[in-house]
């Protein structure tokens, strides 16, 4: 509501100005709501399009060339699921690097609620978007309202660090991507005939032990921080800056404790002894956010 009022315009500004100067008044509305966001939209944009080109362009590409009437067998599902799931691994091992070297920035120590470095500026921007690109994917390609809101909620979180506030702890729910690597090579084993191996096995201990560490232990006590540090600026901050982590974290978590549940449902199935392999292309897949579809 607060960025949908910063970007209204008079009626006679609408009717006097021309298009491009319309937009060019509501972008300097925007600027004015997110005053740390000018200098890293190119980013942004370049995050969001190339995830855009991974999934429709290169991906399909590359499936054509090495995988052929495999490939060509798929459903637009199962090619999109693919593409998707790549897309997710391909994020996580860019940003996790990224994140990483911006966790021990003085300015942000310092200032939990305020405080800004460009340097962390710049990875919130291939966050922000990397989940308006997953945003759009989740409902494009609706399979739950569960997936919408995770995509809509960090999108939303990502972009209003922007005014500035909490960029303290943009990096840090960031390094919740480390179980995005497992979840991903889980889904890709399950993919390939490999379902019940003792590869996967390990992949899957490995993404218990990570997706508990970093998004259930470390994000339970980050979240205790956050919403210590939100509680304390209430008073100082925009009320949609306020409003969407505030939901959106509790949100998040309670993702992570149900996806949590559902991972070590999936995995005593499979190394039970007495469930079939899956055929290759079907069966449940999850993705680096924790999706499960049914290709």
């Amino acid at each position: 509501m607060a960025l949908a009022a910063a970007v209204s315009l008079p009626a006679e500004m609408k009717a006097d100005a021309g298009p491009r100067a319309l937009a060019q008044q509501k972008m300097e509305s925007v600027y004015a709501y997110l005053p740390k966001i000018r200098p890293h939209l190119p980013t942004l944009v370049a995050s969001f399009s190339s995830f855009t080109l991974l999934q429709f362009v290169l991906v399909p590409l590359f499936g054509s060339l090495f995988f052929g009437d495999a490939w060509r067998k798929m459903s637009p599902r199962a090619k999109n699921n693919w593409a998707v799931h790549i897309c997710s691994q391909a994020h996580a091992i860019v940003i996790i690097p990224l994140a990483w070297r911006v966790l021990d920035l003085p300015e942000l120590n310092n200032d939990r609620a305020f405080g800004w470095h460009e340097a962390s500026g710049s990875v919130q921007a291939v966050a922000a978007g990397y989940f308006m690109w997953d945003s759009l994917d989740a409902i494009v390609h609706f399979d739950n309202i569960g997936f919408v809101l995770h995509g809509l909620t960090c999108g939303a979180i990502y972009i209003l660090s922007f005014t500035p506030y909490l960029s303290y702890y943009a990096a840090r729910f960031l390094m919740w991507e480390l179980s995005t690597l497992f979840l991903n090579v889980h889904w890709a084993l399950d993919k390939t005939n490999r379902t019940g191996g003792s590869l996967q096995l390990i992949n899957g201990v490995l993404l218990l032990v990570t997706f508990f560490a970093v998004r259930l232990v470390a994000g339970g006590y980050w979240s205790y921080q956050f919403y210590e540090t939100l509680f304390q600026s209430l008073d100082k901050a925009p009320f949609a800056a306020i409003l969407a982590p505030g939901i959106g974290n509790l949100i998040l978590q309670g993702l992570n404790w149900f996806w949590f549940t559902k991972m070590i449902a999936a995995l005593q199935k499979r190394f039970a002894g007495g469930s079939k392999k899956e055929k290759q292309l079907n069966g449940t897949a999850i993705n680096g956010n924790g999706k499960h579809k049914e290709d």
